[in-house]
Order: C-alpha cells, then sequence, then structure tokens
C-alpha cells in the first residue's frame, strides 16, 4: 500500500469516526425521549447519559468559540498531506462528506448547536438517569 492510499485510508477512518459521533450525538437524543415512552432501561443509564452530555457540550463549546473541530482539522490535513482535495476521494469520503459538511454561516451553526445543547439538557430533567451507572 502506498503512502498516499495509507493516509487516504487514515482520512477516511476519521471521516467515518466522525460520523458515528454526530450519529451518538443526534440519535442519542431521539433515543432518550423514545426509551422513556417505550420504557428502556438502558438511556437512564448515568454513564451514556454524561457521555452524551459531554459529547453535545463539546460540540457546543466549539461553535461559540469559532473552533473547527479537531476531526475535520486531522482529516483534512492527512488529505492535503496525501495530495488529494478535500472533496474528492473515496466513495465513502464523497457520501460522508455529503452528510457532515455543508455550508450556512457560523452563526446558524452556533444556534443550532446551542438549541440541541439545550435539548440535550432537558431531557436530565424530562428523562432523569438513574443514580448509578450500574
Amino acid at each position: 500500500m502506498s503512502r498516499e492510499m495509507l493516509l487516504l485510508l487514515l482520512a477516511d477512518t476519521i471521516l467515518v469516526v466522525h460520523v458515528l459521533f454526530v450519529c451518538f450525538v443526534v440519535f442519542g437524543l431521539f433515543a432518550v425521549y423514545l426509551g422513556y415512552f417505550l420504557k428502556w432501561s438502558w438511556v437512564l443509564n448515568l454513564k451514556f447519559r454524561l457521555l452524551h452530555l459531554l459529547a453535545i457540550g463539546i460540540v457546543v463549546v466549539q461553535s461559540w468559540l469559532g473552533v473547527i473541530c479537531p476531526l475535520t482539522i486531522w482529516e483534512m490535513a492527512l488529505r492535503k498531506e496525501a495530495g488529494a482535495g478535500t472533496y474528492a476521494g473515496s466513495f465513502i469520503q464523497h457520501w460522508l462528506h455529503q452528510l457532515l459538511y455543508y455550508t450556512a454561516p457560523q452563526w446558524v451553526f452556533m444556534v443550532l448547536y446551542s438549541a440541541f445543547g439545550v435539548l440535550v439538557l432537558a431531557s436530565w430533567y424530562l428523562v432523569r438517569p438513574k443514580g448509578r451507572s450500574g
């Protein structure tokens, strides 16, 4: 495997991790509320809930500080080092980029991330996690 192929593979791996992180944040909140109504005990797990709150907290703080996600920075640096464009490359890269990277003013992201963070925080009061992480 060439050095460029290895770098692109690492970049694709980071992109997949990034998408999984986004899915955890978004679908984690839906799971908490849905799980409350369907009586799923795992959505009350303190470790899961703390990790979920931390994840959206990081996103909100980054947006307010105007910080680019480190996963994005690492992925793009690997692609550049491999000599690839940031939107060219493998099938995985192309389609996952369509899901993650879209264009809007910074304030739009700040409002969206903050509102989502408020929903996650509200879930702590509406669907209280168990006191022990079990």
